[in-house]
């Protein structure tokens, strides 16, 4: 890519992430895309091939980032498992802190997928979450028995509804504005509420 063409990407990028944060996807434009970015719309083309791709170019590496860490989390949770006497492997509550860290080091890219994805195909994205969330807890519930670890019935709609509430909380701070350093307060409390119910709820 020519210096030219480069300079001309940077510029896209950068106002294209302005337009989608105060417009949203539904009623972002092109138009103002391009004028934001001193080029024609037809020059947008030689970028992007449509608002769609434009928009997960912005939001995609940092899903998965997200999901990266999700999936190193889980592994270090059942990689836990009977390491220490009675250890469930739980990491008591952390996961919440790490995962704050991350939204806050990724936070202008997560107001674009909290409040600027409607329309697009990431506007479940909290959604997602929950259900990979609830999809690896169940696993990791199915390696504690295994491990010989008795586990309570559960009741699996509230299981879901549970688990769903865990994920949206992680997210409250970015719907309601708060600093990193209050958002990661908020994780640590977080992390001792639910990290105690999970532990009482499931007997471990």
């Amino acid at each position: 890519m020519s210096r030219d063409k480069t300079e001309s990407h940077a510029r896209i990028v950068d106002a294209a992430r302005k337009e989608f944060l105060e417009y949203g996807y539904n009623d972002a434009s092109l138009r103002r895309i391009a004028e934001k970015a001193k080029i024609q719309v037809s020059g947008l083309y030689k970028h992007f091939a449509s608002k769609e791709e434009m928009y997960a170019s912005l939001v995609e590496p940092v899903i998965k980032g997200f999901y990266e860490l999700y999936e190193t989390i889980e592994d270090e949770c059942f990689e836990g498992i009977g390491q220490t006497g009675d250890d469930t492997g739980m990491d008591n509550g952390y996961e919440a802190v790490r995962v704050m860290k991350y939204i806050y080091d990724h936070i202008d890219d997560m107001n674009l997928l909290i409040f600027g994805s409607k329309g697009s195909k990431y506007e479940d994205f909290v959604h997602e979450v929950a259900m990979r969330e609830e999809e690896g807890t169940l696993r990791y519930v199915k390696a504690l028995k295994e491990a010989g670890y008795h586990v309570k019935k559960f009741n699996r709609k509230e299981f879901h509804l549970l688990t769903t509430s865990y994920v949206e909380a992680l997210f409250q701070p970015v719907i309601h504005g708060l600093t990193k350093k209050e958002a990661l307060h908020y994780a640590k409390t977080v992390s001792e509420f639910y990290g105690s119910a999970w532990k009482n709820w499931l007997g471990v």
